[in-house]
C-alpha cells in the first residue's frame, strides 16, 4: 500500500531542496563573475565577458607596465636609441623630425655656435619619416652618448683624425659611409644645410643598438620651492637659446638666436622640461678644415643645473661620476629632481666662470 500522502512530501522536501541548490548555485556565479557590472540588459542573454555597462564608467585603475625612461611616458617596451647629429645655424633652420625626439641636447661647437643631438627610442609609429639636416660629429658626443650604452650615431661625417676615435667607440656608426641607403639631399637648401635621414632605415642598419634603460632621470610631480619663471636666457658665445613658459601649451616654447624655433610641418618646438646643465666647455685636440678648434663639453664629473618645469626654475645638482653610468639631478636639499613627463631639452651651457 502507497502512502500517497508521505510521496507528496518527499516529493516536495526534494523540490525544495533542488530549488536552494539551484539560488546557491546562481550566487556562486554571480560573484564569480564580477556582479552587476558584467550583466546584460537584453532578456534572456548573457553579456560578453568584456562589457562593462555602467551609467558613469570608471577608468581603469591598472597600473602602466612600462614607461619610458627618457620620457616618463607609457612604452610597449624598450627601444633601440638612435642619436642623430643636427644642424642649427640659421640656413639649417626649420629642421625636420626634431619634435619626434625623446631627447633633445643642445652644445657648443667651432666659433661659438651650437648644434643639437636628437635621441629617438619610440616605436616606429612615432618615429618621424625622416630628420635633419644632419651634420658631423664631435669628440664630446661620444662621451655623452657612453650612457646609453651601444647606441646609433647618425652624423654626416667628421674630422679625419677623429674617424679612428668614432670607431672604437661604443657606437654604431649609421653615417653615410656604413648607411647611405637611408640618406638623401634636399635639392631646395643649400649644402650642407641639406642631408637628411630616415631613422626606420638608420636603425635597420644598427639592428643590436642597445635599448633604451635607465639614465638617471626621474618624472613625477613637481618638488616642493622652485622660483616662478617665464622666461630664459641661455648664452653662447655666438649664439642663445630662448625659453618662453606657455601656460596654455603646457611646455617651455625654444628660440634660436632670438627666433622662435620651429620643425617643418609641425611648428613650434618646445618641451615640458628642460635642463639647463652647466658644464665644463674646453678645447679638444681637433679642430674644423677652417682650423677653429673644436670645443668639449664634459658632461661626466658634477656641478649646477637649473630645472625648468610647470613655470617655475628649480636649482639643481648633477652628478655623472662615470661615463658609462646615467645622469642624475637632485633638489638643494638632495632629493631627486623630478620632471615632467614628455619630451626633454638638455642645453649644455658653459659653466660661469
Amino acid at each position: 500500500m502507497v502512502d500517497r500522502g508521505g510521496r507528496r512530501a518527499t516529493n516536495a522536501t526534494v523540490v525544495a531542496v533542488l530549488a536552494a541548490l539551484a539560488v546557491l548555485v546562481a550566487g556562486l556565479l554571480f560573484a564569480r563573475h564580477g556582479g552587476p557590472d558584467r550583466a546584460s540588459n537584453a532578456p534572456g542573454r548573457s553579456a560578453p565577458p568584456a562589457a562593462t555597462p555602467s551609467a558613469s564608467p570608471v577608468p581603469s585603475a591598472s597600473p602602466v607596465k612600462e614607461r619610458s625612461p627618457f620620457t616618463g611616458l607609457p612604452q610597449d617596451r624598450p627601444r633601440p636609441v638612435l642619436a642623430v647629429k643636427i644642424d642649427n645655424v640659421g640656413p639649417a633652420r626649420p629642421q625636420t623630425g626634431i619634435d619626434r625626439a625623446d631627447l633633445v641636447y643642445v652644445e657648443e661647437v667651432e666659433a661659438g655656435l651650437t648644434r643639437i643631438l636628437a635621441v629617438f627610442s619610440s616605436s616606429p609609429s612615432h618615429l618621424p619619416d625622416r630628420v635633419g639636416p644632419v651634420r658631423s660629429a664631435r669628440e664630446s658626443d661620444l662621451e655623452l652618448l657612453r650612457q646609453f650604452g651601444r647606441p646609433a650615431l647618425a652624423f654626416s661625417g667628421a674630422q679625419t683624425r677623429l674617424l679612428p676615435v668614432i670607431a672604437a667607440a661604443p657606437v654604431y656608426d649609421v653615417s653615410p659611409a656604413h648607411a647611405g641607403g637611408a640618406y638623401t639631399r634636399d635639392r631646395s637648401r643649400p649644402a650642407p644645410h641639406n642631408l637628411y635621414a630616415s631613422p626606420s632605415r638608420l636603425l635597420a642598419a644598427a639592428p643590436d643598438a642597445s635599448a633604451s634603460r635607465d639614465i638617471g632621470f626621474r618624472f613625477g610631480p613637481a618638488p616642493s620651492g622652485g622660483t616662478a619663471a617665464t622666461t630664459r636666457t641661455v648664452r653662447f658665445p655666438s649664439a642663445s637659446v630662448g625659453l618662453r613658459w606657455s601656460a596654455e601649451q603646457r611646455r617651455w616654447l625654444v628660440s634660436f638666436d632670438g627666433r622662435p624655433a620651429a620643425a617643418t610641418g609641425t611648428g613650434r618646438l618646445g618641451a615640458p622640461t628642460v635642463v639647463i646643465q652647466y658644464v665644463t666647455v674646453r678645447a679638444s685636440q681637433y679642430h674644423d678644415r677652417w682650423g677653429s678648434t673644436s670645443p668639449y663639453s664634459e658632461t661626466v664629473g658634477s656641478g649646477e643645473a637649473d630645472v625648468l618645469r610647470d613655470g617655475k626654475a628649480y636649482r639643481a645638482h648633477w652628478s655623472r661620476p662615470e661615463a658609462a653610468g646615467g645622469t642624475e639631478f637632485t633638489t638643494r636639499q638632495g632629493a631627486p629632481m623630478t620632471f615632467a613627463r614628455g619630451q626633454v631639452w638638455i642645453v649644455l651651457a658653459p659653466r660661469p666662470s
